[in-house]
């Protein structure tokens, strides 16, 4: 293989879940070792842990290398990135302060890691947001967590929920992104804005089109029944929605709208939409997750660097039972090393000039 394929890293989240075990399983299944360099960071002895006493877990070898190492990664050996162990015990299956400590610690070996250039993307597993708070770190999630990293305000990143073709086909596939997210939803209405609604397109357009190979298609949802029915269900249409449109149409984006989310996300999955604007987080989140849930992946937009992430959390419940479904940790590998080989960065010159820089003008 050669040396000159990015290098991706994994975490595996919140040790007491089902991370680890999905994120060995992948690394087993997956064939982005032929086209690029992967690495997982994690405790060494959790690895071992995982792959001794978890049922079907894959008969890897581990080899414990340095994180600017520039060997080739294969399906049967395990290249781990050793990461700071708990300071104490981490019960399995449930939050604790030590499982969120040894998350975070993780994620932060690896986004320096991704800052210093010997890795150009990161995949995360899950986290736990109570056992993030009983650690003590007053983040909602690997979003924010990120945007803070890099020196910026949480709102400059946003969350997009990537849906592979079912088929294969890598110039197929839906994204959906939020431009309101993590907050309550009086919060989210409350923060809609037409400037913010644009943002978010213009955030989306660049990524998928690096992740389709063309310009995409996108669907902006309407934020209220039936679209408002010209103004008997509220005002936000025209007054916030429609501006947004017309800016993202303005920037070049091919955008139409608003569409009552009722129906929009028929259209999208019938092919007529390769990306959705969603208002709040479940007029998003729930659609794509009964589109394919166990195939999603979430994928950061707003920031300087490639990161994708699984699309469900810590399943504490079936935590070594052998029934984590790795297709979601699978997908978000591919996603990550196909935005890596198109050249992706987040905020870089390899955005398209139409959209301006990290697709915000």
């Amino acid at each position: 293989m050669s040396t000159t394929f990015p290098v991706v890293l994994l975490t595996a989240g919140d040790p007491a879940g089902i991370g680890p075990e999905v994120a060995l399983a992948a690394w087993a299944r997956t064939t982005a070792h032929d086209t690029a360099r992967l690495r997982l960071v994690a405790d060494p002895e959790l690895v071992a842990r995982t792959l001794a006493r978890v049922p079907g877990m894959p008969a890897l070898e581990i080899d414990v290398i340095a994180a600017d190492d520039g060997r080739a990664s294969s399906a049967r050996r395990v290249a781990v990135v050793a990461a700071p162990a708990p300071a104490g015990p981490v019960p399995v299956g449930m939050a604790s302060a030590a499982g969120g400590a040894a998350a975070v610690a993780a994620l932060e070996l690896a986004w320096r890691t991704v800052a210093a250039g010997s890795a150009q993307a990161l995949v995360t597993g899950p986290l736990h947001k109570g056992a993030l708070h009983e650690a003590g770190h007053d983040v909602p999630g690997h979003t924010e967590w990120l945007a803070r990293a890099c020196g910026l305000p949480d709102a400059a990143a946003s969350m997009m929920l990537w849906l592979p073709d079912a088929g294969g086909n890598p110039a197929a596939g839906l994204g959906v992104v939020h431009a309101t997210l993590h907050e309550s939803l009086r919060t989210a209405l409350d923060r809609l804005s037409a400037e913010g609604i644009a943002a978010a397109g213009r955030r989306l357009a660049p990524l998928l089109e690096a992740l389709l190979g063309r310009p995409p298609r996108l669907g902006v949802a309407a934020l209220n029944p039936h679209g408002g029915e010209g103004g008997l269900f509220g005002d936000e249409e025209p007054r916030l929605v429609v501006p947004a449109i017309a800016a993202l149409r303005q920037s070049g984006i091919d955008a139409t709208g608003p569409w009552p989310a009722d129906t929009l996300f028929q259209r999208a999955a019938a092919g007529m939409f390769d990306g959705v604007v969603a208002l709040y987080h479940d007029q998003g989140h729930i659609p794509i997750k009964l589109l394919g849930m166990h195939r999603a992946v979430n994928i950061t937009l707003g920031l300087p660097l490639v990161r994708t992430s699984v699309a469900h959390g810590t399943a504490f419940d079936i935590v070594g039972s052998g029934r984590a479904d790795p297709a979601s940790m699978l997908a978000a590998i591919d996603a990550a090393v196909r935005l890596a080989n198109a050249g992706w960065r987040g905020a870089s010159p390899s955005v398209p000039a139409r959209y301006g820089r990290n697709g915000l003008r």
